[in-house]
C-alpha cells in the first residue's frame, strides 16, 4: 500500500512538473520552428508579422535576379501606414561591418597598426582597462580583448548613455572578463574604442571617412551616421514590448534602407569594396555577415553562398526576454531556405 502511494505521488509530482514547465515554454519560438516552411520570401513575412513582429522589410539580392523587395505590417501602426521597403531603420551592431571595413583601410594605408595595443594608441587607459598594454587593435575587431561590455552593466538600456566617455566609464577599473586573445565574447566596448581610435588617427570623425571611403564608393545615398539626418516619418516606427511609445526619434546608432545595406553586403562578399591587398587583411580579422539589436529594432544581413544571395530582413519590434529575436533570426534562416529550395 505505501509502495502504491509512493508510486503515484511520483506521478503527481512529475505530471505538476511537467504542467508547470509548459507555462516557461516560449512558444512562439517553437511556433516559428515547426510552421511548414513556405514556397515565397512574401508568405514568410506575411507569416513573421502573424507571429508577433509588428512591421518587417526584407531585402533579397540573389544572383541571376534583379533585387527583390518584400514588407508586411507597419512603418506606422498609429498612423495606419503600411510597411515601406524604402524606410529608413536603425541599423545598430550591422555598423560594425563598416567599422571593420574601415579599420580594414587604415591599416593598408599604414594609418594604423592592427598589432599595436589599446595602450599605445590611449596611454590613459593603461591600468583603467586591464590588459590594455597586450589587448591589440586585431583583438578590438575580433572580440577577443576581454574588454567588460558596457551595454551588459545593470539597466543599460533603460536609460542609455549619450556619449562614449560616459559609455566607457561604465567599464573603467573593471576585471577583464578573461585574458587577451584567449576567448571570443561580443562585446560593444571594443567597437567603441575602434571608433575613438579611427577619430584620433583620422583627426576627423569617423564618420566622415565611412562616407569618403565606402558610401561614396559604392554611391549609398540612403545610409546615414544618425536618425537626426533624415526625416523622422520616413524612419520606421519601433516597438519594444512593455514600453508605450514609438521609439524612432531615439538616437542610437547608424541608419539606413534595407537596399542601401544589402549593396554594402554584396559588395563585401563580392571583394568589389576593397583595393587591392584589404580583403586579404580584413577575412583575418572580421566576418561577412551581421545582425543587429536596439530598443524598437533588429536587423540582419546575411550573405548566402550557397545560392549566392544577399538577404537584408529589418523588425521592428524587441522584447526583453529576445523571443522575437529568435524569432526574427528563424525567419531570415528560413528566407535563405526557400532562396535554396528555389535553384
Amino acid at each position: 500500500m505505501n509502495k502504491n502511494r509512493i508510486t503515484w505521488g511520483i506521478r503527481i509530482a512529475l505530471l505538476i512538473g511537467t504542467v508547470v514547465s509548459l507555462y516557461f515554454v516560449p512558444w512562439i519560438i517553437v511556433k516559428a520552428w515547426i510552421l511548414p516552411l513556405p514556397e515565397t520570401v512574401q508568405e514568410q513575412v506575411d507569416e513573421a508579422v502573424e507571429l508577433g513582429l509588428n512591421g518587417v522589410i526584407v531585402y533579397v539580392d540573389k544572383a541571376g535576379a534583379p533585387p527583390a523587395f518584400y514588407t508586411a505590417g507597419w512603418h506606422d501602426p498609429k498612423a495606419k501606414i503600411p510597411a515601406r521597403a524604402d524606410a529608413y531603420f536603425k541599423i545598430a551592431s550591422i555598423s560594425k561591418l563598416y567599422t571593420a571595413v574601415a579599420i580594414t583601410k587604415l591599416a593598408s594605408s599604414g594609418k594604423l597598426s592592427l598589432d599595436k595595443t589599446v595602450a599605445d594608441y590611449f596611454p590613459a587607459l593603461k591600468g583603467r582597462i586591464e590588459y590594455a598594454d597586450k589587448i591589440t587593435v586585431r583583438m578590438l575587431v575580433q572580440h577577443r580583448s576581454g574588454i567588460p561590455n558596457f551595454t551588459d552593466t545593470p539597466d543599460y538600456w533603460a536609460a542609455p548613455k549619450a556619449t562614449s566617455e560616459e559609455k566607457l566609464a561604465l567599464i573603467l577599473d573593471k576585471p577583464a572578463n578573461f585574458e587577451p586573445d584567449q576567448d571570443y565574447e561580443y562585446c560593444n566596448t571594443n567597437y567603441l574604442l575602434l571608433a575613438e581610435l579611427m577619430d584620433k588617427v583620422l583627426g576627423y570623425p569617423h564618420f566622415d571617412f565611412i562616407q569618403q571611403e565606402i558610401l561614396n564608393r559604392l554611391e549609398l545615398k540612403n545610409t546615414f551616421r544618425s536618425v537626426t539626418e533624415v526625416d523622422p516619418d520616413d524612419m520606421m516606427s519601433g516597438y519594444h514590448q512593455g514600453h508605450p511609445h514609438d521609439l524612432r526619434s531615439d538616437n542610437i546608432g547608424m541608419v539606413a534602407t534595407a537596399e542601401d545595406v544589402g549593396v554594402f553586403l554584396r559588395a563585401l562578399n563580392d571583394g568589389t569594396l576593397f583595393d587591392e591587398g584589404e580583403n586579404e587583411i580584413y577575412s583575418s580579422v572580421y566576418k561577412y555577415s551581421h545582425s543587429g539589436w536596439v530598443p524598437g529594432y533588429m536587423s540582419f544581413a546575411n550573405y548566402y553562398e550557397e545560392t549566392d544571395a544577399v538577404v537584408v530582413l529589418f523588425t521592428n519590434t524587441t522584447d526583453r526576454k529576445l523571443y522575437l529575436w529568435n524569432v526574427s533570426e528563424l525567419v531570415c534562416g528560413r528566407i535563405g531556405r526557400i532562396l535554396q529550395n528555389s535553384v
